[in-house]
């Protein structure tokens, strides 16, 4: 299988780290809130980290973060942010671990007022890459414009997270519902 340009340029290790996420999941729909938190959070630290160091975390954070059960993250308490504080498992970053808790409870809002988060999206879906980090930026913490990019080109959201010529940007195409085939 031929890859975008970004795995190819990767260290041959890198790329194995990398090929399940880009086949599989990057810039895939996602329809399952605690999936679309798990990817907003993964994004969120991996903010001057490399997306390589995320990936060989990935469980840890899956397992620090109850599974990213939003409910359970909405409802940590300080012995839990401490505990995560403590966990090697995952980004030891205060503010990244306030924005996964504090983030979980916007979430919980907002499913409380569109049905789910991904209902959300969907609502204000399409908007440019500005317009999306503006209500990003409103919305949630930690949300520059670069991690809201990446968020919503891995979900689907955003063009452009892989070249025409990957075999996956065929898939990605027909996996995404009809009215968003041409974004």
């Amino acid at each position: 299988m031929s890859y975008c340009k970004f795995i190819t340029s990767l260290k041959p290790d890198e790329q194995n780290v990398h090929r399940e996420y880009h086949d599989k999941h990057y810039g895939f729909p996602i329809h399952d809130d605690n999936e679309l938190f798990c990817r907003l959070i993964l994004e969120i630290n991996q903010a001057g980290l490399s997306w390589t160091t995320i990936l060989n975390k990935q469980q840890g954070f899956r397992k620090a973060y109850h599974d990213f059960d939003i409910k359970k993250v909405a409802a940590y308490k300080e012995k839990d942010f401490k505990r995560l504080m403590n966990d090697a498992g995952i980004i030891r970053n205060r503010l990244k671990i306030n924005a996964a808790i504090e983030n979980a409870k916007t979430v919980l809002r907002l499913q409380k007022e569109f049905n789910s988060f991904k209902n959300w999206l969907d609502h204000h879906h399409p908007k440019t890459r500005e317009d999306w980090t503006k209500l990003f930026r409103q919305t949630f913490r930690f949300t520059g414009g670069e991690i809201v990019n990446e968020f919503l080109m891995s979900t689907g959201y955003l063009p452009n997270a892989h070249e025409e010529s990957c075999p996956v940007y065929r898939k990605i195409i027909k996996a995404k519902p009809a009215w968003n085939r041409n974004r």
